[in-house]
């Protein structure tokens, strides 16, 4: 799981590092020159697929190194530090634990369009989009108890079938990893714009079914 790519030696005691926030040989805590990525801040090489129980338990072990409590009766310079890498160590775990999220920053990464420069969705999506969102506006607008309600105890699975569908496709993309600038990475974009809409529907069918009962 560590990254080979990570080639820098710790200037306290010159081992290699695994992390730029910590050497695990000596203790000592780093302040990294440059924001290290969140691949970087754990130790791993970029990657779409990942072990998300290793990765959680990467970042327990990190935890217990870095966490402020662990390093209060240091100086100032090292609490800081402390508190540091450990805001940077929790903020890498986040979106690494989150595969939309995670497929996000691997397609910028790489030199793929942005949300705000790619905001088509798959065409075969779009049909499906016009009849959720007609469902969803119907229920919106019926009175509880309404048959427009009732279709969307329905419509909540199958929503989340897409979903899981949508995510699959990522996966496949983005394992393994397409060169930087390939066409795939458009692709993808379009598949997460299809997951950002299929978040909204679920949450605004929830929320109808909840006040409808």
């Amino acid at each position: 799981m560590k990254s080979p790519a990570t080639a820098a030696a710790c200037p306290a005691c010159g081992r290699a590092l695994a992390t730029p926030l910590l050497c695990e040989a000596c203790g000592a805590l780093l302040a990294p020159a440059a924001p290290p990525s969140p691949f970087e801040v754990l130790g791993l090489a970029p990657s779409f697929a990942l072990d998300a129980a290793a990765v959680r338990r990467r970042h327990l072990a990190l935890s217990r190194r870095l966490h402020p409590d662990v390093h209060a009766r240091a100086d100032a310079e090292t609490r800081r530090r402390a508190e540091d890498a450990t805001a940077q160590l929790n903020g890498a775990f986040a979106l690494l634990a989150d595969e939309e999220r995670r497929a996000d920053w691997l397609v910028r990464h790489l030199g793929g369009p942005g949300e705000d420069q790619e905001r088509t969705m798959p065409p075969e999506f779009l049909q499906e989009v016009l009849e959720w969102n007609e469902a969803i506006e119907e229920a919106r607008q019926a009175q509880a108890g309404a048959p427009a309600h009732a279709r969307l105890e329905a419509l909540a699975p199958e929503l989340e079938a897409e979903r899981a569908r949508r995510r699959a496709a990522v996966a496949a993309l983005l394992s393994p990893l397409p060169p930087a600038g390939a066409p795939a990475l458009r692709r993808v974009r379009a598949e997460l714009n299809a997951l950002r809409y299929l978040k909204r529907a679920l949450t605004e069918v929830g929320e109808l079914r909840l006040a409808a009962r």
